[in-house]
């Protein structure tokens, strides 16, 4: 969540809005105490603005609120303009949150991004909760069910197939004696264009990057800076979010509907596409079918909750690529800079491919399983540096109590995954990279929202759907780059695990890297051929 409301105003509307708030301090007056003991509220906040001033200034907020943690508690009540939110950094909290309050905070506010990029809330990640969320949420959990991954498993391989090759491409064109027969690679770029082209093609059957890719380089870029875009409109509070009274300047709001508009024509001639095939009678077998397909079968027309079935596709599909894309980048990301950064780790990771893969074959996904230190890698990652630091805002849609706290209605929730994951009273150096602890202390541990001090992927109703899709690209990607590809730091200087925080965690520098590959020549040939080594 991105707390900076003010950056993008000009020198007039700031001066509105400093009349504005004047106008408010004079004239509003604080609201009546709900019944019973609420959670204490932090101070420094400023009239009007809440704590949005302090958060804004700061570049990791979940640090921030981390330390607010620690002297007010694990619930807390922040001011974000005017608008109540409770912070929640404690997993026993999380857990009577999503248990027993779980269908209390299983609802979503109505940002002003929400209307605007994200049409209107038809989308179920950003749907209220009732009946028509829980009628999408099923279509989404079947389409991404453990059979259907399964399923569509030959994507996944098919693009990191493609990947491998185009990388030994590369080196072979591009390596120096400047490098000892390394080649640099901005392996953020390489990971992107890998995982678009596997989300893309599972969502639309398009692809971005490649020879067989449906839209220009310049256009592929165009269409990542638009989802970028979107989310970080997504993860922005603005002025009119903070202090409703306000709307009318709308700030920001002419960039939301360029941004919705060009990815609404991009989505449009895609859905449109599948209609003319689902129209010509070609039959598409369900096991091939995509996302959009799958959508088009189930809806066949159907108008629900006021929203048509054109709509409704295009934003789920939409929030599925969203949610798949920058979170399966990120955690890559990450993985890599904390292995350059524990070379020791990185030898154990490689040992056991070796010994468990070996090295004649491409690792298919049903040798992760055999896997289990990459996989501890992975969850060690996660836990800290999870990719949303501070799970997307839920809001209370009823009085409730909460850690023996009168929580009201209306409040908004925003949960801190970070401080939770890295608690020193369940952590033992809970700042420290232990893969190891998820073969030991932790072995049970798994972050599929039941055990509630390692939540990456949230928990209760409103949980990630996507969380084996997910996982299995992740681990798919690393273990085959890990085993056709020695990685090198460039530089003696330590890695930079700079955050860069908005809807996502992302690094704030790019991760340039030394490459080359570490087996013989012969299996990359192979695997340039089609052959059976990667079969």
């Amino acid at each position: 969540m991105d707390f900076s409301i003010l950056n993008s105003l000009n020198t007039t509307a700031l001066g509105l809005l400093s009349l504005a708030l004047v106008l408010l301090c004079l004239f509003l007056r604080p609201s009546k105490v709900g019944i019973g003991r609420e959670p204490p509220m932090a101070s420094g906040a400023w009239p009007i603005l809440g704590h949005l001033m302090l958060l804004g200034r700061s570049a990791t907020p979940h640090k921030t609120l981390g330390a607010m943690a620690d002297k007010y508690g694990p619930l807390f009540i922040i001011k974000l303009g005017s608008k109540r939110a409770l912070v929640l950094s404690n997993w026993k909290m999380a857990k009577e949150c999503y248990t027993t309050n779980d269908i209390i905070v299983s609802s979503r506010s109505k940002l002003i991004a929400i209307e605007h990029v994200a049409y209107n809330q038809a989308s179920f990640g950003f749907a209220p909760y009732g009946p028509y969320w829980r009628e999408l949420r099923k279509i989404v959990t079947m389409f991404l069910s453990n059979r259907k991954t399964e399923l569509l498993s030959y994507v996944r391989v098919t693009e990191v197939q493609n990947s491998i090759k185009g990388l030994y491409h590369v080196w072979s064109n591009t390596k120096s004696n400047e490098y000892s027969g390394y080649v640099l690679v901005e392996m953020k770029q390489w990971f992107t264009e890998l995982v678009f082209n596997i989300v893309f093609q599972t969502m639309t059957g398009k692809r971005l990057y490649g020879k067989t890719a449906v839209v220009s380089e310049k256009e592929a870029q165009n269409c990542v800076k638009a989802l970028r875009d979107f989310m970080h409109m997504l993860g922005v509070c603005t002025v009119a979010d903070a202090v409703p009274v306000l709307s009318w300047m709308n700030l920001g709001v002419k960039a939301m509907k360029e941004t919705a508009k060009e990815l609404d024509m991009i989505l449009d001639e895609w859905l449109v596409e599948h209609r003319q095939k689902r129209a010509s009678g070609k039959v598409i077998e369900s096991n091939d079918q995509d996302f959009m397909d799958t959508m088009l079968s189930v809806l066949d027309g159907a108008t629900i909750n006021g929203y048509d079935a054109g709509t409704i596709n295009k934003a789920t599909t939409l929030a599925l690529i969203l949610g798949a894309t920058d979170t399966s980048t990120v955690t890559l990301t990450w993985v890599i800079c904390f292995l350059l950064k524990n070379p020791l780790i990185l030898e154990k990771v490689k040992e056991e491919i070796k010994t468990q893969i070996g090295e004649e074959r491409f690792i298919s996904e049903s040798d992760i399983s055999k896997l289990v230190y990459l996989q501890a890698v992975v969850k060690e990652t996660l836990r800290l540096y999870p990719p949303g630091p501070l799970s997307a805002p839920r809001e209370f849609t009823e009085d409730c109590m909460l850690g023996g706290y009168h929580i009201r209605k209306g409040t908004r929730l925003i949960t801190n995954l970070w401080k939770i994951q890295t608690d020193p009273n369940i952590w033992l150096d809970p700042l420290e990279f232990k893969p190891e602890r998820f073969l030991t202390t932790h072995k049970d541990v798994d972050v599929k929202g039941q055990n509630f001090e390692l939540l990456p992927f949230g928990s209760g109703r409103r949980i990630c759907p996507g969380i084996s899709f997910g996982l299995h690209m992740i681990y798919l990607t690393l273990a085959n780059f890990l085993h056709y590809f020695e990685i090198l730091n460039k530089s003696n200087e330590p890695m930079d695990m700079t955050e860069a925080v908005g809807m996502t965690n992302e690094k704030a520098t790019p991760l340039e890297i030394l490459v080359k590959p570490c087996l013989s020549p012969r299996y990359y040939q192979s695997i340039l051929c089609g052959g059976s080594t990667i079969s």
